[in-house]
């Protein structure tokens, strides 16, 4: 961890059961060095530290906060789900929260979409079926 927002947010998602220890400083994208602050690559969440909100911090501005948008949006485009939280955030709660949120929701599609597959195997459509039209 390189910032004490990024160690207190660690500490609240390790205080709660039900989120996996995540990968911290995650590299998502073949080609660029963007990395996630945190992330679960097999769910394909992330989280992105957003400190400076109040104080003009470097990534609210100008062509740091451009560089950002680009990142957000190729990591959206690859499928990940970038949740953005703020220092208040990560002080009152809520981003944890929306950690805790993000995850389960995630595992309850992952579950349905393999729940979904496994039906079409044990029976395939007519269109997949040999010979079906």
């Amino acid at each position: 961890m390189t910032t004490e927002l990024e160690r207190s947010l660690d500490w609240q998602m390790r205080a709660v059961s039900g989120i996996p220890t995540p990968a911290a400083e995650h590299r998502f994208h073949a080609t660029r060095k963007w990395r996630f602050d945190f992330a679960w690559p097999d769910l394909k969440v992330a989280v992105e530290i957003e400190g400076g909100t109040w104080t003009r911090g470097a990534h609210s501005r100008g062509k740091h906060f451009e560089a950002d948008c680009e990142k957000y949006n190729e990591a959206a485009i690859g499928g990940w789900t970038v949740l953005r939280v703020t220092t208040d955030m990560i002080d009152d709660g809520r981003a944890v929260t929306f950690v805790e949120r993000m995850i389960e929701r995630r595992r309850v599609e992952y579950a349905h979409e393999l729940q979904l597959y496994e039906m079409a195997q044990a029976d395939p459509p007519a269109y997949l079926k040999e010979g079906g039209r």
